[in-house]
């Protein structure tokens, strides 16, 4: 199905105020200037004046060729429409392997096992470690018991297969595609803590969207870091795509510019990456949010997605940041990296209980190709040995 979209024009910003202030400084009273005065000390000279700041300029790294204009389709993002067999398995195969140890742990209770009192207890310590929270943990617990009893299961590999059904169903709602071709173009902002991994995702994101005909741009709004912008670049050569940057200056002036620039261009998909903060850091929290009213002003309607990158390894302070940022900002959608390491996985269980944002991808490692859509079914059967 065909979606249109109305073309913007950009809007000037009024100079009237700065008129009005130079012919104020310009006006000065002739009489002030003809009063006499008494004979005093030659007057020193004037210390000179501080050396005038050079203009901020934006630069554009990597320019891609303006794209075609044509009429837009609306795209589901899914796994990639031609995905190689063994590529997949190696993928599945590395989720697995990071969530080994909170899979032993469960899937450990199971063997040999009574269905008693004993065994729901187990069960809750390890649903504990694995990060899930005490809410989950009760709500799967609980539900649970009431599967087993209405319908009598006997075995412990009957209840674990239970266990998985009920975790699915928990985590379901947060299995949602990153739908595109809304707006022309469509502008996320990336946001997240430092060191979740932004700047990384937003290069392997860009490389996805690729393989979906997506034209994108970046804007690396990240300014307090140097190594911040050149990451991006190389990251924007990598995929053949435009980097907006500045050596300095306002991380919204950054963003302004390249959602201009990406609207000029018809770019399909722009992504502003931000500076890393902590959610108790209020001031550079109210940035954020000046951040996304100016890309408000820059296109009506944006940014249409808030996406939060977390990464994984933090356990409930995860579920801290989630609840932060998606009151400060909206959140939209979210970017779970470092499922290859230590993390432990049940925090998605907790924030399908407490704060069921859509995960429109999990990361496995540093590839490209390890950042995939989130799936309800593998993330399971992972964390159970499915």
């Amino acid at each position: 199905m065909f979606s249109f979209f109305k073309r913007f024009k950009g809007s000037k910003e009024s100079d009237t105020a700065a008129d009005e202030s130079l012919a104020a400084q310009g006006s000065a009273t002739p009489a002030a200037e003809a009063a006499s005065v008494e004979p005093v000390a030659p007057v020193q000279p004037a210390e000179p004046g501080p050396a005038a700041v050079p203009p901020v300029v934006t630069t554009f790294i990597e320019p891609l060729p303006d794209p075609q204009d044509a009429a837009m389709n609306t795209v589901e993002i899914v796994p990639p429409p031609v995905q190689d067999a063994g590529a997949k398995r190696s993928w599945l195969t590395r989720l697995k392997s990071g969530l080994a140890k909170t899979s032993s742990n469960l899937t450990g209770i199971f063997v040999g096992a009574k269905i008693d009192e004993d065994l729901y207890e187990e069960l809750e310590t390890a649903l504990l470690m694995s990060d899930a929270g005490v809410e989950a943990t009760e709500f799967l617990l609980e539900a649970l018991r009431e599967k087993v009893r209405s319908e009598r299961l006997t075995e412990p590999q009957q209840v674990k297969t239970a266990l998985r059904a009920l975790l699915v169903e928990l985590l379901t709602p947060l299995e949602k595609s990153l739908m595109l071709g809304r707006a022309q173009p469509l502008v996320m902002m990336i946001a997240g803590v430092n060191g979740a991994g932004k700047t990384t995702s937003i290069g392997k994101l860009a490389k996805h969207l690729q393989s979906f005909d997506q034209s994108v741009l970046l804007a690396a709004g990240d300014t307090f870091r140097a190594a911040a912008r050149e990451q991006l670049a190389i990251w924007g050569q990598r995929n053949n795509v435009t980097v907006v940057a500045q050596e300095s200056g306002d991380p919204a002036a950054v963003i302004f510019d390249a959602v201009g620039a990406a609207r000029a261009r018809k770019i399909d998909v722009m992504m502003a990456d931000t500076a890393g903060r902590l959610p108790t850091q209020l001031h550079l929290m109210e940035e954020l949010r000046k951040v996304k009213r100016v890309i408000g002003k820059a296109q009506d309607g944006a940014p249409h997605e808030v996406l939060l990158v977390i990464d994984a390894n933090t356990g409930q302070n995860a579920l801290t940041q989630v609840k932060a940022f998606d009151d400060a900002l909206g959140v939209t959608g979210l970017i779970v990296t470092k499922l290859d390491g230590t993390a432990k996985g049940g925090i998605l269980a907790a924030i399908a209980r407490q704060r069921p944002i859509p995960v429109y991808f999990i990361g496995v490692g540093e590839k490209v190709e390890d950042l995939q859509p989130f799936s309800a079914e593998e993330f399971s059967d992972a964390l159970l040995g499915g």
